[in-house]
């Protein structure tokens, strides 16, 4: 008899708590939503590895004026004027690192051109 009242009642009770239809707030779901969105951006940054390209335009630019500058060196035979030109392009490849640093500073640079790449190796 003990167990017919105890699978009545527990039947009544899973019925009952069939029927309950509370809804969280609005406010409590959307902070919820929130911080899973927020679990999952953090779990697939793990996934990936991130390479930030911002510094490779700024090395072939001073590279191909430091070659420029002793190109014109080994070239022009007069010195003043290779002197003149090899300093022109010294300058032009310090003004271009000058430029790419304030890139990075002010256009966040480093975000825009990053490549992303995940741990089994394909390209994200």
């Amino acid at each position: 008899m003990e167990n017919k009242n105890f699978e009545n009642d527990l039947n009544e009770l899973i019925r009952t708590s069939m029927e309950i239809e509370d809804k969280p707030s609005f406010e409590l779901n959307s902070r919820l939503k929130a911080e899973i969105y927020q679990k999952e951006a953090v779990i697939a940054r793990k996934q990936t590895h991130s390479i930030s390209l911002w510094f490779v335009p700024m090395i072939l630019n001073f590279i191909s004026f430091t070659l420029f500058a002793i190109f014109a060196l080994l070239v022009i035979s007069s010195p003043y004027i290779a002197k003149l030109i090899a300093g022109i392009c010294l300058y032009m490849g310090t003004v271009g690192i000058l430029i790419t640093l304030l890139g990075v500073k002010r256009a966040n640079l480093k975000e825009n051109i990053t490549v992303h790449i995940q741990k089994r190796g394909a390209l994200v």
